[in-house]
């Protein structure tokens, strides 16, 4: 079992527990018995203007700092790795080198794009057009090229602004797996979107009977693409809120139920990253 999560945010994202310290989530990953992990919340940049989305500029020393001594603190218990979740843009390649340079773990987590009139769009927001996906994953495969990130998390992400998984879907699907192949970077297997479902962001599950199939993502039909790919994956837990660490091993079953296993048991897991 994956004893690893690279994908954790903090209250300075705005939209995460507000009351929950760095330190809290430290010790549920410890009391989970994981190994090793990283804090990775959305850094702080000028163009998504939208409140309670990323850190602010003026947030970010502290919470290396606090970072930093949590590594210290509880060295003898976990490996704990400084980072940030990146989105890729024409123009802010100095600015994410930056960051890069300054953190142990980048996550690419692309959550817009400029559109053919330059217009930025917001994935969940707005409805994406077939030339909006194109942009999607030639955004992907630009920030690989330019080896930004260790890893690409919640590629299906996409999914948010679609109807339906068709033709221009599994184009997609293949153009990012193609050059996840091509610059030998894991694809994450995200688990806060079902979390969000089935738990509504607290520990226990919403009550009555539901299903999955209108879940955007994780999503079946990309994954079942992503199995004939030479591609490492890892879970993601996407981490914002108080238990959802304690709720891993539960997430990761209702994650089989979507995909199905047989596909789960194709994907080529690996033990780091």
């Amino acid at each position: 079992m994956q004893n690893f999560n690279y994908h954790t945010h903090t209250y300075r994202c705005g939209h995460a527990d507000l009351d929950m310290t760095d330190e809290e989530y430290v010790l549920e990953y410890i009391k989970m018995g994981f190994k090793k992990i990283a804090f990775t919340d959305h850094c702080p940049q000028s163009i998504d203007k939208r409140k309670d989305v990323r850190m602010e500029y003026s947030e970010k020393e502290e919470y290396k700092k606090s970072i930093k001594s949590l590594k210290e603190k509880y060295s003898d218990k976990i490996e704990i790795e400084f980072g940030y979740e990146v989105e890729y843009l024409p123009g802010e390649e100095e600015f994410i080198n930056e960051l890069k340079n300054e953190s142990e773990k980048i996550i690419l987590g692309q959550h817009f794009i400029y559109d053919s009139n330059k217009k930025l769009k917001i994935l969940g927001h707005e409805k994406y057009t077939d030339e909006d996906l194109k942009i999607y994953a030639n955004y992907i495969e630009k920030a690989l090229e330019l080896n930004i990130p260790n890893i690409i998390v919640h590629p299906d992400f996409f999914m948010l602004s679609r109807d339906d998984f068709g033709q221009v879907e599994t184009e997609i699907t293949k153009k990012i797996c193609e050059s996840a192949e091509k610059y030998n970077v894991p694809l994450e297997l995200n688990l806060r979107n079902i979390y969000k479902v089935k738990y509504k962001n607290k520990i226990t599950p919403r009550k009555g009977n539901f299903t999955w199939d209108k879940i955007a993502y994780p999503c079946k039909g990309f994954w079942n693409i992503a199995k004939d790919y030479n591609i490492k994956v890892v879970y993601g837990m996407d981490v914002h809120n108080r238990g959802q660490i304690l709720l891993w091993n539960e997430l990761i079953e209702s994650a089989k139920e979507i995909i199905g296993e047989d596909t789960i048991n194709r994907l080529n897991f690996v033990e780091d990253v």
